[in-house]
């Protein structure tokens, strides 16, 4: 048997891979979906945007604690390495291989350093109530002001109605 050479659709041997959904785009779809992909950047960098340089940074854990100390350690015995990488995984290393006893000093300051940043956080906080508290005052006082503006201009407008309204009567 011949195949036929009629105009119908060719038979694919192959099957084709589908592509999910979302990466299945088509005319004005495509534009939503692009457009929904840069609202989700936009309000990500919104968020990330907002930090304030005031606010105290977190404190070190354990191990970076001790990766301070190592590092200047490795560095004096290996100086011709200039690779970060490369301190970081002998310091991991060295990490798990510590027994807790010798992993206890780092912890130790570790805490410490936390407890400092606590009583910082609550006294950063403390400071930004504060301030929320006399924004929320300055707005609240500014309120009344522009509704007694608002008040009069509306009745400047109710009396030119009522004057429109005699001279129509004339």
């Amino acid at each position: 048997m011949k195949a036929s050479k009629g105009k119908g659709p060719v038979r694919k041997d192959k099957k084709e891979v589908l592509k999910p959904v979302e990466d299945v785009k088509v005319g004005k779809r495509k534009a939503a979906i692009e457009a929904d992909k840069s609202r989700r950047k936009l309000a990500k960098n919104a968020k990330l945007g907002k930090k304030d340089p005031n606010k105290p940074k977190r404190p070190a854990s354990a191990f970076f604690v001790f990766l301070e100390e190592f590092r200047t350690v490795y560095k004096k015995e290996h100086p011709n390495v200039k690779a970060v990488s490369a301190v970081g995984k002998a310091g991991g290393e060295k990490w798990k291989s510590m027994s807790p006893a010798e992993k206890a000093p780092y912890e130790a300051k570790a805490a410490k350093r936390k407890t400092e940043y606590e009583k910082l956080m609550k006294a950063y906080n403390n400071k930004e109530d504060e301030t929320e508290d006399d924004e929320e005052e300055v707005a609240e006082k500014s309120k009344p002001i522009a509704k007694v503006v608002e008040e009069e201009e509306s009745a400047e407008e109710d009396d030119e109605e009522d004057d429109d309204d005699d001279e129509d009567e004339d």
